[in-house]
């Protein structure tokens, strides 16, 4: 299961998505922005790094990469703030189901109040990645897909 996350900035929320999905050996999870910040926030680095995430690799990405021929073919797509998924999206190779999961966006606190908020974005969205890591995926129509992961992403 390839999914891609998208947010606008790709700094906070769809960094911390990507690296908890990549935990389920089943799925690939890739993340990017429609206006993507340049860098991941500092505080979603630090958030991961403590919590024995590899961060290497991390980097924010504008979603225009995912929308090429040779890109990896999407089967879903899950934007994580409002702005993203109001948003008219590129075309995406294949036809993979979109969602939405709505987290308030860590990086607009305080930078006093960072540490507390995210670290509730990345608990509500460790929630959402469990869940899912409990699907069998195999015989999933797109519908059933779709259904699936509105109830996984629905509030708490």
């Amino acid at each position: 299961m390839n999914i891609l996350v998208l947010c606008t900035g790709n700094s906070a929320r769809s960094i911390l998505l990507e690296c908890l999905l990549n935990r389920d050996d089943r799925i690939t999870a890739y993340s990017a922005g429609s206006k993507p910040a340049g860098k991941v926030h500092p505080q979603s680095l630090t958030l991961l790094a403590d919590k024995g995430y590899d961060t290497a690799g991390l980097r924010s990405k504008s979603w225009d990469e995912f929308a090429q021929d040779d890109a990896p073919q999407m089967d879903a797509v899950i934007t994580v703030c409002g702005s993203a998924a109001g948003e008219t999206c590129p075309m995406w190779p294949g036809t993979p189901v979109r969602v939405h999961w709505g987290i308030d966006d860590p990086a607009a606190a305080s930078p006093e109040d960072w540490d507390s908020a995210f670290e509730l974005a990345y608990s509500l969205l460790l929630t959402k990645a469990d869940a899912l890591s409990t699907t069998e995926f195999a015989d999933l129509s797109d519908q059933v897909l779709v259904n699936h992961l509105k109830s996984v992403g629905a509030p708490a």
